[in-house]
């Protein structure tokens, strides 16, 4: 990363910051409570001479001193500069909320529907200064930098553990309130609302955060392969459910004399990773079964390297699979977003395809060809479809039917397969011929 490039990341980590502050200021003038991590400060605040801010900054000083607590000497001497950047990040934080609240003097939303209305605005604000913050990746503010040592320090879940710390804040904001005020203010529906949308409309934002990769990255220094590093050709299939994919993959393998991976990856990955085959092919290509508790335990603040769920864990278990398996000889990889798994490899090296039909001619193979109920058919097809965009747009922060992602989108409903395999078969020879 150029120096050039890293002063933008953190010029957008410091817009995030702001837009943050702003967001918790918006929330709190809401007057239906402020978001968890907030809480104490606010209501701390409110019988005392101090501000929501500069609480902020003492409670974050605190946080700091707490991760250390639960570090080693060695952890401590090589996150050091990670520890001390809490510091001005804090300030800044701390600083922007008295700022935005001072801004915001004239917001004073009494009639119920208006309160709803501010609350929504600022946890919209939230989720996008929460989007900018992942996109700039280059630090983590005090409270969710805590969150992820603890979790480190008791061995649980990253979204475990946030839960019970902002649970943790919020009681000892309802404590505080009730000792030092007989009430209990600053903690209402206003937070829960907030615990439980910011989360959803951060993953929507996530995909649009894109516009900044261009001025973000210097073209001139993307990664290149080698010349003497030798790719073989991979093709990658991408596929709505009953548009036929699965058999084309196979069909495809066999005109090619290659490799075929799909439910094959399935036993691959549970010995990569010591997890049931059940458990691997239950969650491999789709997000939890249970969405309140995937919005609830899901970190959407931090990028898939901070912190690992047995979820996160099986994606980066199957793309390290993935990954060799690309290295090693030519295939055909069905789903599993191996088109962004092999993103970095040459462009001449692996084949993108997308394959999608109209409904009709979906739920007549999922009938004819995949012996489904036709009285839940059509039902299936909207299930699975709807897990595997989740699934993508999760992990890779990308739209999964956009043809920008893929070399070739085949409409299976107006093509054959044995057309569209062919196609794909040119287009495999024309690669391997320009490897020659």
């Amino acid at each position: 990363m150029s120096k050039k490039e890293l002063y933008k990341r953190y010029f957008l980590f410091l817009c995030s910051i702001f837009i943050n502050s702003f967001s918790i200021a918006v929330i709190t003038k809401a007057a239906l409570g402020t978001s968890p991590i907030s809480s104490v400060p606010y209501v701390l605040s409110l019988f005392t001479p101090f501000t929501m801010g500069q609480y902020t900054i003492v409670m974050n000083l605190i946080f700091i001193l707490l991760e250390m607590t639960m570090m080693s000497r060695l952890e401590i001497h090589e996150k050091r500069y990670e520890l001390w950047a809490q510091v001005p990040i804090t300030l800044c934080f701390g600083s922007f909320i008295d700022v935005s609240m001072h801004v915001l003097w004239w917001l004073e939303p009494t009639a119920y529907l208006s309160q709803i209305v501010t609350l929504l605005v600022g946890c919209v604000l939230l989720a996008l200064g929460i989007s900018i913050e992942v996109k700039a990746n280059v630090a983590m503010v005090t409270g969710e930098y805590l969150v992820q040592v603890i979790s480190r320090f008791v061995k649980r879940e990253f979204g475990f553990v946030k839960v019970v710390f902002d649970v943790t804040l919020v009681t000892i904001a309802c404590l505080l309130g009730l000792i030092f005020m007989s009430r209990i203010d600053g903690v209402r529906e206003g937070t829960i609302v907030a615990a439980l949308i910011v989360g959803p409309i951060t993953r929507f934002f996530r995909p649009y955060c894109r516009v900044f990769d261009r001025w973000l990255l210097d073209k001139r220094e993307a990664p290149k392969a080698k010349p003497s590093e030798k790719y073989p050709v991979v093709v990658t299939i991408a596929r709505e459910y009953g548009s036929g994919g699965h058999l084309l993959g196979e069909m495809l393998a066999k005109e090619l004399g290659v490799k075929y991976y799909d439910k094959e990856l399935i036993s691959m990955v549970a010995k990569e990773t010591d997890m049931p085959e059940s458990f691997v092919a239950e969650n491999e290509q789709s997000m939890s079964s249970n969405y309140l508790l995937n919005i609830i335990l899901q970190d959407y603040e931090a990028p898939l390297e901070r912190s690992l769920s047995s979820a996160d864990a099986l994606f980066v278990s199957q793309s390290r699979v993935i990954r060799q398996i690309a290295r090693a000889h030519s295939c055909v990889i069905i789903g599993r977003c191996a088109d962004y798994i092999l993103d970095d490899f040459p462009e001449s090296s692996v084949i993108r395809i997308f394959c999608y039909s109209d409904q009709e001619s979906a739920y007549k193979r999922c009938v004819e060809a995949y012996h489904l109920e036709p009285s839940s058919a059509r039902a299936a097809i909207s299930r699975v479809n709807r897990a595997r965009i989740a699934h993508y747009q999760h992990y890779t922060g990308r739209k999964w039917a956009d043809p920008h992602n893929y070399n070739l989108m085949i409409n299976t409903g107006s093509m054959s397969l044995p057309m569209a395999c062919a196609l794909i078969k040119r287009l495999y020879e024309e690669c391997q011929s320009a490897k020659a």
